[in-house]
């Protein structure tokens, strides 16, 4: 006996992701219903090597539903998720609008696994931001072998993080480049992404921060020790999909680099490319449509007197959200719902 799933927002990059994971990763699905707006009502999706048709999230009924994925943005999210929890329907949220609630759950399964039994006081957990998942996946391992204080992180994220609108940007501005008769002016952007880099993503803050980069400080804090201190940059390039992060982490003990190494070869979810030769790292080029998060260039920071530096990079529509959200849901079904 298998789960009756929702994935709202199956249209979307992500949601169509969802969908993808759940059939390559075999969930253990009953019934699936792909949920969009009216606009895309009637849309096909495809769910392994069967096709779909999109039902109208409005007046969906959610009713002996057990597990919602959802990938439908904060403002619809404040809307229909609270009606599927009421209906007793398990909301997974990849939104930003849950994931600083107490009384909500914010999970990486390689990380806190554990948690997920606090859905119960809302039936709902929160799905990470794309740039914190991956890092944290990284941070984790090391942290139970020799306690980290002090993370300094520079990001480098895909246009995909920024949805289709983005994508559609970069590639209709790199053929005008190309093509001087056409002109393509910024519109999701704040400036032009073609071979160029933007320190900015999300709003900027009265900190001096963007949303972005106070948010991976906050969940840091959240999945893995309030007490890591946290501090980011992010930046959107040219790519259009995989994040990568530059990471220095400073420790309480002192880690060795092979020893770092080794536990993070061993840890879930991770794959370590480390050669010190050309090409003995990975690009987000490479981990585009992987499961896994890719860790590179591990070196001691002789800087300071604990310190690590890494590269770090994962296809943030997958581990950053659809399978980060399927994973959840597989913690689920097999920790709390047990019917697979």
């Amino acid at each position: 006996m298998g789960y009756k799933v929702v994935v709202a927002g199956a249209t979307g990059n992500v949601g169509r992701e969802m969908l993808n994971i759940l059939a390559e990763r075999e969930f253990p699905v009953d019934e699936i219903a792909a949920l969009a707006s009216r606009k895309s009502l009637g849309t096909e999706c495809s769910f392994g090597d069967k096709t779909i048709k999109t039902q109208d999230l409005d007046t969906f009924d959610f009713t002996g539903w057990d597990i919602a994925l959802f990938a439908i943005g904060g403002g619809p999210t404040k809307t229909y998720a609270p009606r599927a929890a009421a209906a007793g329907c398990v909301v997974i949220d990849n939104s930003s609008l849950y994931r600083y609630d107490p009384d909500v759950p914010l999970i990486v399964p390689e990380c806190n696994a554990d948690a997920i039994h606090g859905y119960s006081k809302k039936n709902i957990i929160a799905n990470p931001n794309c740039s914190t998942a991956q890092m944290v996946v990284a941070l984790k391992p090391l942290h139970d072998r020799a306690k980290i204080k002090r993370v300094v992180v520079s990001t480098y994220q895909s246009v995909s993080g920024a949805g289709k609108e983005g994508m559609d940007e970069l590639w209709d501005q790199t053929k005008s480049i190309y093509n001087p008769v056409t002109d393509v002016a910024p519109t999701k952007f704040t400036k032009q992404i073609a071979f160029n880099v933007i320190p900015h993503i999300d709003a900027f803050m009265d900190s001096g921060e963007t949303k972005e980069e106070w948010k991976m400080v906050a969940e840091t804090k959240k999945i893995v020790d309030t007490s890591i201190k946290v501090t980011a940059t992010c930046v959107r390039v040219p790519v259009f999909v995989g994040h990568s992060e530059a990471v220095n982490i400073e420790f309480e003990d002192f880690l060795d680099e092979d020893e770092a190494r080794e536990v993070l070869r061993t840890s879930p979810g991770i794959l370590v490319v480390d050669k010190r030769e050309d090409g003995g790292y990975v690009t987000p080029v490479e981990s585009a449509g992987d499961y896994a998060t890719f860790i590179s260039r591990i070196r001691q920071d002789s800087t300071i007197e604990n310190g690590l530096n890494l590269w770090c990079v994962s296809d943030n529509l997958r581990k950053g959200a659809a399978l980060n959200a399927v994973q959840i849901a597989e913690v689920l079904g097999r920790e709390v719902l047990k019917k697979g």
